[in-house]
């Protein structure tokens, strides 16, 4: 399947000003040069030439082609790479005529496969350029760009190695106890490092929890009372009118959602049906929405009437949510004030509330001058790793045999190895890379 050359349109497949069409593959710079105004057989490496894309003896389009040469190319392969008009036409003809010619159209993400298969990255690297080309903040982006350095690899390697070690010296043990210039391991001597890696697993699954927040953002709810003024603040944060805005009760009968982005963190807003006891079925099912919501909830934005006293109603939707992280605002502080976190919805005056939320994800922010495993599958597997050094542990306490003790700390590495990509999981593979755009 490596053996043949791939192409693709790289860029959105719209009308734009320029368009890149990437081949690779080691007929790469033969298929382009058939079609090309000018000799490029012998061409140095990453140059780019001027010229004219023919077929039939008939120009087709003026273009620049970019030559870059294996190893030191994206795919460790040949590379050519097309700027051509960005017409939707034209791109199609030039990669129809390419394709003619003897390449085979790319599946999603092959490029980016064809690297990690070539060894180019690793398989977080490969992860994190699909997280760069998503990226929607300034913190996805820097994660991003810490993953496509290989920072995972850094951050997991020693411990991989480590793990590999103790594994040789106890199977070196079991196999050749002869062996008197090897140090013999017991349960007493194994114990301490098992807890040792225990804890570093411990602090990259805590720190992970940041990573995820910078790059997924949190699962925000707006609740309250019905008529508090819910829909107020939620268009307020938007700056824009996305929720119906009335003084009768009840108004929201369905989720209405949103994003934005704050310095330190990003919302994902929802606006909710306040709970309360009604016959309306319409809003009964709004009401059951918002129940679901506050369940999957990461921050809850717990909204009350400054002028107003609490009600029996609010102090037992306030038991609902008093365990979640929650930050309560006082409403209509223009008309009455109150100690708190103040805001005025239909005035759009909501900086305490900003403020508020942004000293409250300030420490993950610092996490961004670190390596943070923020990827759900790496995290998953570094979950399973953890596991299994917490199940070798207790063998090891309860004075198995180290042989015994072995099985847990080999399934650990394996797990940890998977995360690089370094156990071979084809359906893995597939999966993961079907996810990228074409020409990537």
């Amino acid at each position: 399947m490596l053996k043949d050359t791939i192409v693709a349109i790289s860029t959105s497949l719209a009308e734009s000003a320029i368009s890149i069409i990437r081949m690779s593959g080691d007929e790469a710079i033969e298929i382009a040069g058939s079609v090309f105004s000018k000799d490029i057989t012998k061409v140095a490496a990453n140059t780019i030439h001027y010229g004219n894309i023919i077929d039939k003896d008939e120009i087709v389009d003026e273009v620049l082609l970019s030559v870059f040469r294996a190893p030191k190319t994206y795919t460790r392969e040949d590379v050519v790479e097309i700027n051509c008009h960005g017409g939707v036409y034209i791109s199609q003809k030039i990669l129809a005529l390419l394709l003619s010619k003897g390449a085979r159209h790319a599946t999603s993400g092959e490029f980016t496969q064809r690297a990690f298969l070539n060894g180019r990255i690793d398989l977080t690297q490969a992860e994190a350029v699909q997280d760069m080309i998503v990226a929607d903040s300034e913190s996805s982006r820097k994660l991003a760009i810490q993953g496509m350095k290989g920072s995972v690899r850094v951050l997991l390697d020693p411990l991989i190695e480590s793990m590999l070690d103790m594994i040789a010296h106890i199977e070196v043990n079991i196999d050749y106890p002869e062996y008197d210039d090897v140090e013999q391991l017991t349960n007493q001597v194994v114990l301490p490092q098992l807890r040792h890696w225990l804890i570093q697993l411990d602090d990259i699954l805590s720190k992970a929890e940041s990573g995820r927040i910078l790059k997924q953002g949190v699962k925000t709810v707006i609740m309250g009372a019905p008529n508090v003024g819910k829909s107020s603040l939620f268009n307020a944060l938007l700056e824009e009118d996305k929720a119906i805005v009335t003084e009768i009760a009840g108004t929201t009968r369905d989720l209405v959602e949103g994003s934005i982005r704050l310095k330190n963190v990003t919302l994902h807003l929802v606006d909710t049906a306040g709970l309360h006891e009604t016959h309306d079925l319409v809003e009964q099912l709004g009401i059951e929405k918002t129940k679901r919501a506050v369940e999957e909830a990461e921050l809850i934005i717990f909204v009350m009437d400054s002028t107003r006293e609490i009600s029996e109603e609010e102090k037992e939707l306030y038991e609902l949510v008093k365990e979640k992280n929650t930050v309560m605002v006082y409403n209509k502080m223009d008309l009455k004030k109150k100690e708190g976190i103040g805001i005025s919805a239909l005035q759009h005056e909501i900086g305490m509330l900003i403020e508020e939320i942004n000293k409250r994800y300030q420490n993950h922010q610092y996490q961004l001058s670190k390596t943070v495993i923020n990827n759900e599958r790496q995290i998953a597997l570094i979950d399973k790793a953890r596991n299994f050094i917490s199940q070798a542990i207790l063998t090891t306490e309860a004075n198995y045999e180290l042989d015994l003790v072995t099985i847990d700390i080999q399934n650990a590495y394996t797990s940890l190895k998977e995360i690089l990509g370094e156990v071979k999981r084809e359906d893995l593979l597939s999966a993961l890379f079907e996810n990228f755009c074409l020409g990537k």
